[in-house]
């Protein structure tokens, strides 16, 4: 099922630690793609559907310079194949000695409407796509080629990133803290919850910041605070 506007909508403005909680109360506990974060701060999260790129150890005779003429190369094939409004996700098997791409094929997918590139690898070029217009997240810079450690080899197929399931479709989320993933079936039903949580957290933030004590507010245990709350929605618009 293809993510509605509506709902990637209401993502973008929820974050990965509130997804976090709507998928742990779903038995969902290894989501979240662990030890990335992104090369500039973002203003929203980055939402889109998954397209999978995976790397494997590099054989040597199989992954010299010149495999990259080949224009069915999976890295390339996967940089000129992933639809607008998705998120390229790559497996880097946790690698950054080794660049999963660089400043030249971000760019492209910036050009072409992706929605983000996220590695559990590395990036060379780093600053220049740290500059860039497109959510980017990686480990940390990495060696100027690809070739000495990782091979890519196969497109749109399930893979782990960051220790996360990434199934094709799933829907990727990304904000300054990292990125989760939500299986594809659940992201509505995720995101109509997520979006009250965040309402909810938001009036919270507010009462704290005036000095009222967690106890009964947080979580809401007290009806005085659920009140209040159906009220300060009524006043705010949410």
């Amino acid at each position: 099922m293809a993510l509605s506007p509506e709902t990637r909508d209401k993502l973008k403005r929820i974050s990965t630690a509130t997804l976090a909680t709507a998928l742990f109360k779903r038995g969902f506990r290894t989501q979240f793609i662990q030890d990335v974060k992104p090369l500039h701060p973002l203003a929203e999260s980055m939402v889109g559907e998954a397209f999978t790129l995976r790397y494997m150890p590099a054989r040597e005779d199989l992954n010299k310079l010149e495999v990259f003429r080949d224009r069915t190369h999976p890295q390339r094939k996967a940089v000129e194949d992933c639809p607008p409004g998705a998120v390229l996700v790559m497996d880097s098997r946790k690698d950054p000695r080794a660049a999963s791409a660089g400043g030249i094929l971000v760019t492209r997918l910036m050009m072409r409407g992706v929605a983000g590139v996220v590695t559990d690898g590395g990036f060379r070029d780093a600053a220049e796509i740290a500059a860039l217009a497109i959510p980017a997240f990686h480990q940390r810079p990495s060696a100027p080629t690809n070739l000495t450690l990782h091979q890519a080899i196969d497109i749109n197929v399930p893979i782990g990133c960051g220790d996360a399931p990434v199934f094709p479709g799933d829907v990727v989320v990304g904000d300054n803290d990292g990125v989760i993933v939500l299986p594809a079936h659940l992201a509505d039903e995720i995101a109509a919850e997520a979006h009250e949580m965040t309402a909810y957290e938001d009036f919270v933030t507010e009462r704290v910041r005036g000095g009222q004590t967690i106890v009964g507010l947080y979580p809401a245990t007290d009806e005085a605070n659920l009140k209040a709350f159906a009220d300060w929605r009524g006043k705010n618009g949410r």
